[in-house]
């Protein structure tokens, strides 16, 4: 098989670290809603995730203040609402009210939940070593929630350029881990 020179500015979307999410935040009397798709696993327990936020967002300063935050699955029903909010700015609107997301109270973390989304996990800052240079904040999962209702989610994922692509298929294949 011949292979072909590859875009450096497109390795993002063959690496493409997950489904897309949003990220909650809440300071200054009211709760804020980014679009993030630059996150990670870092382990398994306690769950730890890196993301990366970038310091000219407005989510950057609630969280590095807050130091705590709720990251929610959508699925692809809510795609459009998902793209709007990556594409606006929370410090001149209110992204829950303007794309019509129910925040939920969190049990443990200041930060709202979407009804809206499949799945919900409330996080605290666990290290920001690398926050100042590479905007990377180390999140540790306190509480996880998710719909029982939805079997099969179709999660986002990120592409590049507007592009995006559904999962949802499962395939099962022998593992160490049960």
């Amino acid at each position: 098989m011949v292979k072909k020179s590859f875009p450096l500015s497109k390795v993002y979307g063959l690496l493409e670290p997950g489904p897309v999410v949003l990220l909650t935040t809440a300071g200054a009397g009211r709760a804020n809603v980014m679009t993030m798709s630059w996150h990670t696993m870092m382990e398994f327990e306690p769950p730890l995730v890196g993301c990366v936020i970038s310091n000219r967002n407005y989510s950057f300063d609630l969280l590095k203040e807050s130091n705590e935050c709720v990251i929610s699955i959508p699925t692809v029903e809510i795609a459009e609402k998902v793209v709007a909010c990556g594409n606006t700015s929370g410090l001149k609107i209110d992204k829950f009210a303007a794309f019509s997301l129910a925040p939920r109270p969190a049990e443990q973390v200041e930060a709202p939940l979407i009804d809206d989304c499949y799945a919900n996990l409330e996080c605290r800052v666990a290290d920001t070593g690398m926050v100042d240079r590479y905007c990377l904040f180390v999140l540790e999962v306190i509480a996880a929630w998710i719909d029982p209702a939805v079997k099969n989610p179709q999660t986002i994922h990120h592409l590049g350029s507007g592009n995006f692509m559904v999962a949802g298929d499962r395939i099962k294949l022998k593992s160490r881990m049960k």
